[in-house]
């Protein structure tokens, strides 16, 4: 559930509790927030600082927090001269970029500007980012610290700058088309033309929306202006090991969203399931076990292996089509099914052309992979039909 506040601008305005959008602006400024009750008063100064005498505005803060901070964001807009909304949900689905993707949803200008909470992106930069925008007639407007006049100088620590480095380098090789022209596409600090947007194609996961934007929903011109990434106003950095974990995952989703990525994908995992499959085989046959039967048990040893990367690794957003109970038995039929064929491909290759047992099933893998891919996609993590579809489908 998401609980909104609006408080008008004005400095002589009351507060008053609605759930109104705001009036169209120039621009919304979206500010995700998890427990920054300690910064965002001190971000709304800076925004009343820099912005509204250059920049008709609105801020429209997406709040994950379990403290004070949507009564500290309330209290501390009473002396803004521009309207300020607090919605707070009670479930974050999607963590911080699910949090920019309900901002969005809510603005009402038509450049919204995403940054963060804890006054390490400069509000000052807000008007450039949009006129920059306007000038070069771009969608998207990235604040860039890798390129000439930008600076990572807020980060804190020789780790911290390794790993935004490494994810930056990780991403612009997993995405060299979709992420051409943008040189930092781990900045949390951007401008984006609302029309631009397709929201209903975004699945963000953790705190790196950027990156989904321009993967899933990429506006045709980008551009970028520097900036120079602030210390920490206060607090801590909510980058943690949990969310370089999520980061990892969500990489591997965006990256599998083409179908034949996630062949190879598919492909890579099968080759790891050579491991236990093989292993066990090799085990059985040397503890006396004819090879057939051996290969049937070991079998099993794979496809559980499978099963698990495939979950975590490849099919992590359609679980929710299917109970996990279905999915594994589903699973565990379709690969258990292609014995069927591939037994008695075994049995040939090693009876007619003199293979061994390890080498003969090892091809025979290869050569039922592209039937198990196109069967685990369609019967295992596919939507299920729904009965008023079937029904048309009958009639």
């Amino acid at each position: 559930m998401t609980h909104e506040y609006t408080v008008p601008g004005g400095l002589d305005d009351p507060a008053v509790e609605t759930t109104e959008v705001p009036e169209p602006g120039a621009v919304t400024i979206v500010v995700p927030t998890f427990n920054e009750s300690a910064n965002v008063r001190q971000l709304l100064h800076q925004i009343t600082e820099s912005v509204p005498a250059r920049l008709p505005c609105e801020v429209v803060f997406v709040d994950d927090s379990t403290d004070d901070t949507p009564q500290v964001i309330e209290e501390a807009a009473k002396d803004c001269p521009f309207p300020v909304t607090v919605l707070h949900r009670d479930e974050p689905v999607g963590g911080l970029g699910g949090a920019v993707v309900e901002g969005m949803k809510a603005a009402g200008s038509d450049w919204i500007v995403v940054m963060d909470g804890d006054c390490q992106h400069p509000p000052s930069l807000v008007p450039e980012l949009v006129a920059t925008g306007e000038r070069a007639n771009a969608g998207l407007v990235v604040a860039s610290r890798y390129i000439k006049g930008g600076s990572r100088a807020g980060l804190a620590g020789s780790y911290r700058v390794a790993v935004s480095r490494g994810a930056t380098w990780l991403t612009k090789a997993l995405f060299p088309r979709r992420l051409h022209g943008i040189s930092d596409p781990m900045s949390g600090f951007f401008a984006i033309r609302r029309s631009d947007i397709t929201a209903e194609v975004l699945k963000p996961l953790g705190y790196k929306i950027l990156l989904e934007l321009a993967v899933r929903s990429r506006p045709r011109a980008v551009t970028e202006v520097p900036f120079v990434f602030q210390e920490r106003f206060a607090g801590e950095s909510k980058s943690t090991a949990a969310e370089g974990r999520r980061f990892l995952r969500h990489l591997a989703g965006l990256r599998t969203a083409d179908p034949l990525a996630r062949m190879v994908v598919f492909g890579l995992i099968g080759l790891t399931g050579f491991v236990p499959n093989l292993a066990a085989l090799w085990a059985m046959t040397q503890a006396g076990l004819h090879y057939l039967p051996a290969e049937i048990i070991a079998n099993q040893f794979g496809v559980a292996w499978n099963f698990l990367l495939i979950e975590k690794l490849l099919f992590r957003e359609r679980r929710v089509h299917r109970h996990w109970a279905d999915r594994t038995i589903r699973f565990a039929l379709l690969a258990n099914a292609d014995l069927v064929l591939r037994i008695p491909l075994i049995a040939l290759l090693v009876g007619q052309f003199g293979l061994a047992v390890l080498p003969a099933t090892a091809l025979a893998l290869v050569i039922t992979f592209v039937l198990r891919f196109a069967g685990t996609e369609a019967l295992v993590y596919l939507p299920r039909r729904s009965r008023s579809r079937t029904a048309r489908s009958t009639a």
